[in-house]
């Protein structure tokens, strides 16, 4: 349908997550339709962050340096579990949270046949020990991966005397009970709280 230039520049954006067809076609314009430094700066922006972007040798965390700025500065005594490096953007939307992270690339799931030697099980438990941690958050999505490597962390953590917390899960703030689903109204009367 398109010169060869613009069929390649569509694809490239078909493959971005959640970009069909009609989006891909309309990045492609845009990029044809501005100046060629516009075009030139996106394509050294994507350059750059392939480039000088890494992951931290401590929690796994996007960075351009060896340890990242949260594992610099903040406690580590506390460690908040997450399942992706993009997971740690949601949690400092928080603002509240001082500790700092651990991201375990996946969750065990013997469907797609992935255990626990297939994630940063290991490294969450040396940095247990070498920095004498006294609490782990599991910030692993609420489903039933998330679920089962939460409580396989937090069977390998008990015995350490590591206090291990789930985060609550249940109706989110200003939503209506009418639209709740049967299993996050059954979690938000689990896990009510005393007012």
């Amino acid at each position: 349908m398109f010169d060869e230039p613009i069929e390649k520049l569509v694809e490239y954006f078909r493959q971005l997550p959640g970009v069909g067809a009609k989006t891909a076609q309309r990045y492609a314009f845009y990029i044809i339709e501005n100046s060629a430094e516009k075009a030139n700066n996106f394509a050294n922006a994507i350059k750059e962050v392939k480039e000088k972007v890494k992951l931290c040798s401590v929690c796994g965390n996007y960075s351009t340096q060896d340890i990242c700025p949260i594992c610099q500065k903040r406690n580590r005594k506390l460690i908040c579990v997450v399942q992706e490096p993009k997971d740690i953007v949601s949690m400092e939307k928080v603002k509240s949270f001082d500790g700092v992270y651990h991201v375990l690339f996946g969750t065990i799931s013997p469907l797609e046949n992935r255990g626990p030697n297939d994630i940063k099980i290991k490294e969450l438990l040396s940095r247990i020990e070498n920095d004498k941690v006294e609490e782990v958050i599991m910030a692993t999505n609420p489903d039933v991966e998330g679920d089962a490597t939460a409580m396989y962390i937090s069977k390998l953590l008990k015995p350490l005397g590591v206090k291990v917390t789930r985060l609550a899960q249940g109706i989110s703030m200003g939503s209506d009970i009418e639209f709740a689903d049967v299993v996050t109204l059954e979690k938000a009367l689990e896990q009510r709280q005393e007012i």
